[in-house]
């Protein structure tokens, strides 16, 4: 798993399988951000296989599944208010995690991310 650092309390990596939350949790993540879509792959685990993993760990998650080219201010917001409500680090995937970084990205030029 190849995790890329937006900042302390922000991270990025690409699709994460059920098994790989206990890894995230051992790295010292709080919060999972789902953003991709169920259904993109038949092989990806789903939301709710996800989120029932993270709870199981005590890990928070948040499901907000990025439709690629379809990204807006409304998600932007989403997830500043995710990392704002959160009690540590978040990291957030999707297919490559390039979707949630730009979303953090847009979240950050329209300040909605805490300090």
């Amino acid at each position: 798993m190849q995790i890329t650092t937006q900042s302390p309390s922000f991270s990025t990596t690409a699709q994460l399988q059920v098994a790989d939350l206990s890894k995230c949790a051992a790295r010292g993540f709080t919060v999972i951000v789902n953003n991709r879509p169920d259904g993109e792959e038949r092989v990806q685990p789903t939301s709710s296989q996800i989120a029932a993993e993270a709870e199981r760990l005590g890990l928070g998650y948040a499901y907000l599944p990025i439709v690629p080219g379809q990204m807006t201010d409304l998600d932007a917001r989403s997830l500043g208010d995710i990392l704002c409500a959160s009690n540590g680090p978040a990291l957030a995937f999707c297919r490559t995690g390039n979707r949630s970084e730009q979303l953090w990205h847009r979240a950050s030029e329209l300040g909605l991310l805490p300090d």
